[in-house]
């Protein structure tokens, strides 16, 4: 049974009436002395607590398996349906446009107007003083409309923002299966909607050379769903009839779908190192590579992490609990973090 992250259990108790809650604001402006700061904050080491959690609850779940009724989560799906539907009222553009459709920003603005009407049906009364400190967070989790661009950034603005509902009591730690199993795979669908719809450009990616061009917890999550499948290995991605059949249950595989259905070309040449990662003989290597991977690329990767925000929830100030496990310093993720040993994979 899931429970509240040890990093969270202090904040959680919290409400609107005795919290100071505050518009959050960016923190890490200086690369050199913000994002060492940021890899011991409070703020950091609740994140990577929620996102272990997360994990954890979600060991060998198919997103099918029957999950406990919770209303918390049918009225964060309804809201993402909402914005789902609001796509309708801003029609792209028809003009051509080089870098993403402008109306992409008409969507962004429109949303950020509406937001705190949002929050206003979703929470109860006594929790309205907290939509100043999380409103933000849902918003950057769209994307940016003036750049009109996504990435790994804003997934994470989304994980802070559902980080923070637990925090103010609306989530808990019962919900962790449902948060990835129903609420995170019913915000992919949206956020891919959003960057076929409006063209959005990848934030910061590493061109071929990134794990994906938008997303990383699927990869993350997903993995963990597969740790002990009978027969699905990681190599199974590498089949296409895989991905028909196992896309609507595990994360994992609609990640790679999704890349198939907005790439061309092979695999290896698109997707080097998904594919180099598919060699890998045991999905408990992937999520424990994953995990190191998402520290080392999003989480201490200045271009990602600038536009975070930190308030009273996600304080900016020195962790009781730092992360030791993967020093600001340390070196970018290679197959090794994966597979020890590992050696390139050629393409079949």
């Amino acid at each position: 049974m899931s429970s509240t992250p040890t990093s969270l259990s202090s904040a959680s108790s919290t409400s609107g009436e005795d919290q100071g809650f505050q518009l959050p604001v960016k923190r890490i402006k200086d690369e050199a002395k913000d994002l060492p700061f940021f890899q011991t904050s409070e703020a950091y080491a609740r994140i990577m607590s929620y996102i272990q959690a997360l994990n954890n609850s979600v060991l060998n779940k198919k997103v099918s398996d029957p999950l406990p009724p919770s209303e918390p989560i049918n009225k964060i799906v309804a809201l993402l349906d909402t914005l789902d539907n609001w796509i309708e009222l801003v029609p792209p553009k028809a003009d051509p446009q080089r870098f993403g459709n402008l109306a992409f920003r008409d969507y962004i603005h429109m949303f950020e107007d509406r937001v705190s009407s949002l929050l206003e049906e979703l929470l109860p009364a006594d929790l309205y003083p907290a939509i100043i400190e999380i409103s933000p967070y849902l918003t950057q989790s769209m994307g940016h409309g003036t750049r009109i661009d996504y990435g790994s950034g804003h997934e994470l603005s989304f994980v802070a923002w559902l980080c923070c509902l637990e925090m103010i009591g609306f989530l808990h730690g019962r919900d962790h299966p449902a948060v990835v199993l129903t609420v995170f795979v019913r915000y992919l669908e949206l956020v891919r909607k959003l960057q076929r719809t409006y063209q959005l450009e990848p934030a910061g990616s590493h061109g071929v050379w990134g794990l994906d061009d938008y997303q990383f917890l699927p990869y993350l999550w997903g993995s963990a769903q597969l740790r002990d499948h009978a027969f699905l290995k990681p190599i199974a991605i590498m089949k296409p009839i895989n991905l028909e059949d196992y896309s609507s249950d595990y994360l994992y595989f609609r990640a790679i779908q999704s890349i198939h259905q907005t790439k061309r070309g092979p695999f290896h040449e698109h997707s080097p190192v998904l594919f180099e990662i598919s060699g890998v003989q045991l999905w408990s290597k992937v999520n424990s590579g994953m995990v190191k991977m998402y520290k080392a690329e999003v989480l201490n990767k200045f271009p990602v992490v600038q536009h975070l925000l930190f308030g009273s929830l996600l304080p900016w100030r020195p962790s009781d609990l730092p992360d030791t496990s993967a020093p600001a310093s340390a070196p970018a993720p290679t197959m090794a973090t994966f597979a020890p040993g590992a050696t390139a994979r050629r393409p079949i």
